[in-house]
């Protein structure tokens, strides 16, 4: 359940962001993961492929900062760096 909400509120952000730019596609997400967020690059790639689908994210690129400081208190956050969109033509 803790991935499913991180996972909600992530592409919230994701989508929110792209409507800002009047993206047409999200291309690319960068993403900083914490040490106790429980998630791995390729574990965080999997829920957020299957939260993407259907939507403008489908398909974007992702890049994964992995922290190790169980102390920073957004350790157990998985938090949206970045965003790359394609413009509207």
């Amino acid at each position: 359940m803790h991935e499913h909400a991180l996972m909600a509120d992530l592409m919230r952000a994701v989508l929110n962001a792209a409507e800002r730019e009047n993206a047409r596609a999200v291309v690319g997400v960068s993403v900083w993961l914490g040490a106790l967020s429980h998630m791995t690059p390729a574990h965080f790639a999997e829920h957020f492929e299957d939260a993407a689908a259907g939507t403008i994210a489908a398909g974007a690129a992702i890049e994964t900062i992995v922290s190790d400081d169980i102390h920073d208190p957004r350790a157990a956050s998985v938090l949206l760096t970045g965003i790359d969109v394609e413009a509207p033509t």
